[in-house]
């Protein structure tokens, strides 16, 4: 686990782009031919997820399991799996990152697909406070059975893009061989062998942004490398700016500290969940990241910059 100045590229190699889950989904492969069958095998591990785990969709499984809240409930494979990462994530940070925000996200306006979301202006959001805690989430690995208590919602956007990127990269390695990196919005996840110089990966406040808009760009050679921002994925609720990255202590968006938060680790769902905490920690999160032994680049509001653990100047 690494990252590193990127040098320029002398290989060449073949991406396919599309729009999936209100993000940009990538997958770049070291072998042209190919591409196409990359991009199939990306589709296929977003829809399977998005059928899993969207709270979006009435007939995702997910919404399936809280409409029987309150009972133990036997889940697929795939929707365990999410959980079981999400409750993962709460544990590794301390409560920082929390599936159970579901509520929370609700109130402060982000109750549906995104593009709708940005495009309305949402009432005030109603008096907020701590969310219910991952705790309440009862996972029976044996059984592969889930328990949620009544009035929980959840909600897997802070890990589940991560590991759709972490899921689609290995199987299409294994499937096609050679190096891929797959890139949902921001999260990015590689396999196999790569370019001889790495992987470049551009880092900006919109993932989408052009190659002469980013901030710097590194090059990644294994595992994952994640992005959180406070200033793009915003919408207009009760007059305020409100940003998708919740403070599970109060219910509230994250005081935007930090507008942007990036981190290589052995997994992106790794990556992507100490982004998504440090913008919840705040200043804190230059005491705590080091802990966890990954490189990373903090972006305060002012616009300064601070690298820990090996991120390249």
């Amino acid at each position: 686990m690494t990252v590193t100045s990127a040098p320029a590229p002398t290989e060449r190699v073949e991406r396919r782009t599309f729009r999936a889950i209100g993000t940009t989904a990538t997958v770049v492969v070291r072998r042209p031919h190919q591409a196409e069958r990359a991009a199939a095998l990306l589709r296929d591990e977003i829809d399977a997820m998005d059928l899993a785990c969207s709270r979006f969709r009435a007939d995702s499984e997910l919404c399936g399991l809280l409409a029987h809240a309150g009972q133990s409930v036997v889940v697929s494979a795939r929707l365990f799996e999410a959980l079981d990462v999400g409750c993962a994530a709460a544990a590794r940070t301390q409560g920082a990152v929390d599936p159970t925000v579901g509520n929370a996200l609700e109130d402060l306006g982000y109750d549906r697909d995104f593009e709708a979301v940005a495009r309305r202006v949402a009432p005030a959001p109603r008096a907020l406070g701590p969310v219910a805690g991952y705790g309440h989430i009862h996972l029976s690995a044996p059984t592969r059975t889930v328990r949620i208590p009544r009035g929980v919602r959840i909600d897997l956007g802070a890990t589940a893009k991560a590991l759709i990127a972490d899921r689609a990269a290995a199987r299409i390695g294994a499937a096609l061989g050679g190096g891929v990196l797959v890139s949902l919005g921001g999260d990015v996840a590689v396999a196999g062998e790569p370019p001889g110089e790495g992987w470049p990966v551009g880092i900006a406040l919109d993932s989408a942004a052009a190659v002469d808009e980013v901030h710097q760009v590194v090059t990644v050679r294994s595992g994952g490398l994640a992005s959180s921002s406070t200033t793009v994925r915003t919408w207009v609720a009760g007059g305020r700016r409100m940003h998708h990255i919740v403070d599970p202590a109060t219910g509230r968006c994250a005081p935007p500290y930090w507008s942007l938060v990036s981190v290589v680790a052995p997994s992106c769902v790794e990556a992507n969940t100490l982004t998504t905490a440090a913008v919840v920690w705040g200043p804190a999160a230059l005491d705590r990241l080091p802990a966890y032994g990954c490189p990373a680049r903090l972006v305060r509001h002012d616009g300064s910059v601070v690298v820990l653990g090996g991120w390249p100047a």
